[in-house]
């Protein structure tokens, strides 16, 4: 009898213990976002991820590398978590560390940060020790992850910057591994919700994310700073070494969203949180133009520059901005004006600006900084601003230099390359430009065996060093856009990025960018606007020109670049286009419009959304020369099924009337853009 009653009375007890859903007493439990939670096993070292409540990333460890050999969270034995409020620019919230210890090991610690109102956990890991010395830190790597309900799973590509007429693409998730740079995502191409993972700090590192798996099951997924690919960050030597008593990874960014495209909207708006603004913000009207590279190119000259001053004067005097002007920006082989070179005669620029004022017309200029192109000219060659020769500003890499796009990179540590900038950005603010095109910026950022300045040991801490040296000549005098350059990390130094690579007029062209915007549209929280390059007009059909033109639209600033010192039969149509009063409105806010589509492979999405105070904006593209009717639901415009509406196509003024879905038959390549009301 006396052993029966024990029974009861242990499994009383057994009944009085909380429940804890099948979480282990050792485990921490850390809400974020929007029904997540962030679990750290503090027996263990790894950690996992619940959305409301299941478990869509499992057993997660960190690892670094020292001394050619790879740590990880299973070499430690010792654990312990602690916890302590945060305040900062970020907001209020709650870091957590797991530090780990082991026999002969540096100390590990892992930071998890939720952020009260954020949608995502912020995670950094540390190592510290005595002479530390590494080039790979890995706060996640995982073997388990899902997309939950997932049918067609996408994982994102993202280019570290836009030569080499890279594009950014969407695979269907394989075995395959997907390496994307700085930023990742995994998704599902039709209901869209999924991961968002990628590194907000970029003036040391350079990250990636690299993911495999099938169907919707992610078999391995990483998250590490040290990326270096010639394919991808166009290096040929392994990412330098930082070194010290402690060394820290970027601060990751970790995200699961209803809707990836909101993930990478928020991951943008981190990033410029973190990396800060290194220049003033552009308060002025949105930027519109000409850009002389579209046509002209080489065969720039003054005559030629004041021609398209004057077509712009007197043929399309209402294709201005809100600061009734635009900017007329001479492109590479603006020397065509100078003679002596940069050591010449500017007198002919002086004369080009001054007739661009005149005529309420800013006027613009370009330069690359960080590229010698007459590396091939010899190494004895002096450089201009100081008494340093070209072959002392090379940067050195492991196969000797770094040689792309037929210019050789410079070391931006080297005080030769800073005396050129500043000799060579004086005379340009001398001569009273408003506006500077600067290119090959990515030169910049290459990973060096040795850079001049021996505190700096990566390609990221070079790029640092020569942005904000080249911004501090500048001083705030020009609009800053940048051309060929780093994705993320230029959004500290430039008002306008370019978006893609080069484009000019064809349809071909007009999809090559539209890839760009499709996946990279959220840069506009990195940048005051993208761009979508010189929009070019001659020799293409009304359709192709049509779509464009809205290309522009869609992206931002419109910029153009034909050679207007020559008269043309398509210059009537496109001179009323660019001075319809609906167009003025769109180019106003000069914001991306977001892609409906993100299930298109390395393709461009046909649809184009941006919602306003006042409208809703629809673009829809044709990229195919044979005709198309293409049919969406409202839905996925964002738009409410149960409402009937009205569109008026911008360029035309035509109207047509919808509900439950949005149809438009094309008869060959084109485009049209839409404003939206209710009825």
């Amino acid at each position: 009898m006396m052993k029966k009653n024990h029974v009861v009375l242990f499994l009383l007890l057994i009944a009085s213990l909380p429940i804890f859903a099948g979480i282990p007493v050792t485990d921490k439990v850390i809400s974020f976002g929007n029904g997540n939670e962030l679990v750290i096993n503090a027996k263990t070292g790894l950690f996992s991820i619940k959305n409301n409540g299941e478990i869509i990333l499992s057993n997660a460890k960190s690892a670094y590398m020292l001394n050619n050999r790879t740590y990880e969270s299973k070499d430690y034995k010792v654990r312990k978590i602690s916890q302590v409020t945060v305040n900062d620019n970020f907001g209020k919230g709650m870091r957590y560390t797991l530090t780990s210890t082991g026999a002969g090991l540096p100390e590990m610690q892992q930071h998890f940060i939720s952020y009260t109102g954020k949608p995502y956990l912020v995670s950094q890991l540390i190592i510290r020790g005595k002479k530390l010395k590494s080039n790979y830190l890995a706060p996640l790597i995982v073997n388990d992850a899902t997309v939950k309900d997932s049918k067609s799973t996408k994982t994102l590509f993202v280019p570290f910057d836009n030569d080499t007429f890279i594009r950014y693409d969407a695979p269907e998730l394989s075995s395959k591994e997907t390496t994307s740079s700085g930023v990742g995502a995994i998704y599902d191409g039709e209901n869209r919700n999924g991961w968002v993972l990628g590194a907000l700090n970029h003036t040391v590192w350079k990250s990636a994310v690299r993911s495999a798996g099938s169907a919707n099951h992610i078999s391995k997924l990483e998250l590490w700073a040290g990326h270096s690919d010639v394919n991808i960050t166009r290096d040929s030597t392994a990412h330098g070494s930082l070194t010290g008593n402690e060394i820290a990874s970027p601060k990751m960014y970790i995200g699961y969203f209803k809707d990836w495209r909101d993930g990478m909207e928020e991951f943008a708006k981190a990033c410029k949180v973190a990396d800060g603004q290194h220049i003033k913000k552009w308060h002025k009207a949105t930027p519109i133009g000409w850009n002389s590279w579209g046509v002209i190119q080489e065969k720039l000259t003054y005559d030629k520059a004041v021609s398209v001053a004057n077509y712009f004067d007197r043929e399309i005097p209402n294709f201005r901005n809100e600061d009734n002007t635009a900017f007329i920006d001479l492109d590479s082989f603006w020397d065509n004006m100078v003679s002596g070179g940069l050591r010449g005669d500017f007198s002919k620029l002086k004369e080009f600006v001054a007739y661009c004022k005149a005529r309420n017309l800013e006027p613009g200029v370009y330069w690359a900084p960080f590229t010698d192109w007459g590396f091939k000219g010899g190494k004895n060659r002096k450089a201009e601003g100081s008494d340093y020769t070209f072959d002392e500003m090379w940067i050195k890499t492991a196969k000797g230099y770094h040689d792309l796009d037929g210019g050789r990179a410079l070391d931006p540590t080297h005080p030769g390359t800073k005396a050129r900038i500043d000799y060579v950005i004086s005379k340009l603010k001398d001569c009273g430009f408003k506006m500077i095109k600067i290119d090959f910026l990515g030169h910049a950022a290459a990973e060096s065996i040795q850079f001049y300045n021996p505190a700096v040991t990566t390609g990221m801490q070079a790029y640092k060093v020569g942005m904000e040296d080249l911004t501090y000549a500048l001083d705030n005098t020009m609009l800053i856009y940048a051309a060929i350059s780093p994705n993320i990390a230029t959004g500290r130094y430039a008002h306008i990025r370019r978006i893609a690579c080069d484009a000019w007029g064809s349809i071909e062209n007009t999809a090559y960018t539209l890839n760009s915007v499709t996946y990279g549209w959220w840069q506009k929280h990195l940048y005051d606007y993208v761009d979508a390059d010189h929009l070019v007009f001659r020799k293409e059909s009304s359709g192709a020109n049509r779509a464009r033109l809205i290309s522009g639209l869609v992206t931002g600033p419109v910029i153009l670049g034909d050679d207007f010192s020559v008269e043309a039969d398509w210059q009537k149509q496109v001179n009323e286009w660019l001075q319809n009063g609906n167009l003025k409105e769109v180019i106003k806010s000069g914001k991306v419009f977001t892609p409906v589509e993100g299930n298109v492979g390395n393709g461009a999405s046909r649809f184009f959304v941006r919602k306003g105070s006042k409208y809703t904006y629809i673009a829809v593209f044709n990229y195919d020369k044979k005709g198309e009717d293409i049919t969406i639901k409202v839905e996925k415009l964002g738009l409410n099924p149960n409402q009937k509406y009205k569109a008026t196509e911008l360029l035309s003024n035509d109207t047509i009337h919808f509900e439950h879905v949005f149809s438009k038959k094309f008869n060959s390549e084109s485009a049209y853009i839409y404003r939206i009301d209710t009825e």
